[in-house]
């Protein structure tokens, strides 16, 4: 999972992507993403506002023979994007890393797509805070800067309470609101000046 190429000169790694909403894919309304890894290639991140529909972390834990504590019992999956949803990845405070599969970003963050991962949430020596997510959302070559030039996105600071928190129906307007915007005055219309 580590990357070799080289950063983009204005690499949005550690970032948060915060969806206009006059978003033209369904999939990314009112999405708040966390750019994990963001290139001249390519881009990375996984949403984290949305909660997988009857999915709860006991019991994926449960169905992988994995031992879960009753502080887990209550805590939800998300969807992490359209892409490989199949697919499981934690994302993780860096107090816990896989040397071999971790991929390390931003303020004292990490994602792990392996199931050590998985049964380090469950064990009290595990991260200090932790998501399960489905999916990722990708971007290739200059796809997302084309985006961002089209005022599909506004970026902002990553905030470890926003990132880790559970009230999801929120999260898009508290986003906004730390960038300063009132998500009730902004336009469904984007475009260029």
């Amino acid at each position: 999972m580590k990357t070799s190429s080289s950063p983009a000169a204005s690499s949005l790694t550690g970032r948060l992507l915060v969806a206009m909403p006059g978003i033209d894919d369904d999939r990314f309304r009112h999405a708040v993403i966390l750019i994990c890894a963001h290139d001249d290639d390519h881009a990375l991140g996984v949403r984290l506002d949305q909660p997988a529909p009857g999915v709860s972390l006991a019991e994926v834990l449960e169905t992988l023979d994995t031992p879960s504590h009753d502080r887990l019992r209550d805590r939800r999956v998300l969807i992490g994007g359209p892409v490989e949803r199949e697919r499981g990845f934690v994302l993780h405070t860096d107090d816990w890393i896989s040397d071999e599969t971790s991929l390390s970003f931003g303020e004292g963050l990490a994602l792990t797509g392996t199931r050590d991962a998985l049964t380090a949430m469950a064990d009290a020596e595990g991260p200090r805070r932790s998501i399960l997510l489905l999916g990722y959302a990708g971007w290739g070559e200059g796809q997302l800067e084309e985006e961002l030039n089209e005022n599909v996105w506004l970026t902002a600071e990553a905030d470890d309470a926003l990132i880790f928190d559970t009230d999801y129906d929120t999260k898009w307007s508290r986003a906004l609101a730390g960038l300063g915007v009132d998500a009730a005055r902004l336009s469904s219309q984007s475009g260029r000046a």
